[in-house]
């Protein structure tokens, strides 16, 4: 089942470093994200799926694999 999510993009510095996707309520671990979304404080709308089976050293919220994402 996708999601849609709206927020900023954040690096976090836990172990070798992270992006996520910081919204209003919530911070997702953005899973291999592409180059395009690797900008600190892009303002975007991803539409993906929480991946329940993957866990990540950062461990700083649920995993978001993406479909797809608009700059906004």
């Amino acid at each position: 089942m996708s999601i849609t999510v709206t927020g900023k993009i954040e690096r976090k510095g836990f172990g070798f470093g992270t992006w996520a996707l910081v919204s209003d309520d919530k911070t997702y671990e953005l899973h291999k994200p592409p180059k395009d979304l690797q900008k600190s404080g892009l303002k975007v709308t991803i539409k993906g799926q929480i991946r329940d089976d993957i866990m990540t050293m950062a461990m700083i919220g649920p995993v978001l694999e993406i479909e797809s994402f608009e700059i906004t």
